[in-house]
């Protein structure tokens, strides 16, 4: 099992979205689709993905601002989310998305997920952990030695709580009893910022 992952930075305030790839099947899932512009559609055509998935992280409007245009463009997309992020994805007041973009952006997933459910893309396996304290259903996704942590777990920082539904207490029990319980070498794709490991945020980061 080979897996590629394209990172892209854009949006309203610097996302990070991942292509995430299956090469032998070039099954693709796109993660946190904050926007949608050339690049992104490039990377698909020029690898001859079969992209199935869009899945979020959380519902933020910088998260999701790029899930309309990419609907609209490719057929037969699934999105994917964490039941308990099913109220603010579907209110574009909460998400934050009429404030960032002029208007809502309100959306229903295809699939609700759980802790501990996962997901097949090709021959790879994602698997999702509920991480609550950003938002009531942010998770993050890991496949198998990497980690996309939404706005969970940041290099050297972690996701804010001073939005509706954020909570220290429960981004820190998020990100002890359960990123932290990672392997050290798990590499780390965050929302924002530069990508990081489990081990080097276990040492050094100054808010856990």
């Amino acid at each position: 099992m080979e897996k590629k992952i394209i990172e892209f930075i854009g949006g309203p305030i610097g996302v990070n979205s991942y292509l995430v790839i299956d090469v032998e099947t070039k099954e693709a899932a796109i993660i946190d689709p904050g926007f949608f512009d050339n690049r992104i559609e490039k990377a698909i055509k020029e690898n001859e993905l079969n992209l199935k998935y869009i899945i979020l992280t959380h519902g933020h409007g910088d998260h999701i601002g790029g899930v309309p245009a990419m609907l609209d463009k490719y057929d037969d997309l699934l999105i994917v989310a964490h039941k308990d992020e099913a109220a603010m994805l579907k209110d574009g007041e909460i998400n934050c998305s009429r404030q960032m973009f002029g208007k809502a952006i309100e959306l229903e997933a295809d699939i609700w997920v759980e802790e501990a459910d996962s997901l097949k893309l090709g021959e790879l396996e994602l698997k999702f952990i509920h991480t609550p304290g950003h938002s009531n259903g942010g998770m993050c996704i890991l496949l198998d030695d990497v980690l996309f942590s939404g706005d969970t777990l940041f290099r050297m920082s972690i996701g804010r709580t001073d939005f509706p539904q954020g909570s220290m207490a429960k981004i820190m029990k998020s990100i002890k009893e359960k990123l932290f319980k990672l392997p050290d070498n798990t590499k780390v794709y965050p929302g924002h910022m530069d990508s990081t490991d489990i081990g080097h945020e276990k040492r050094n980061n100054p808010f856990v």
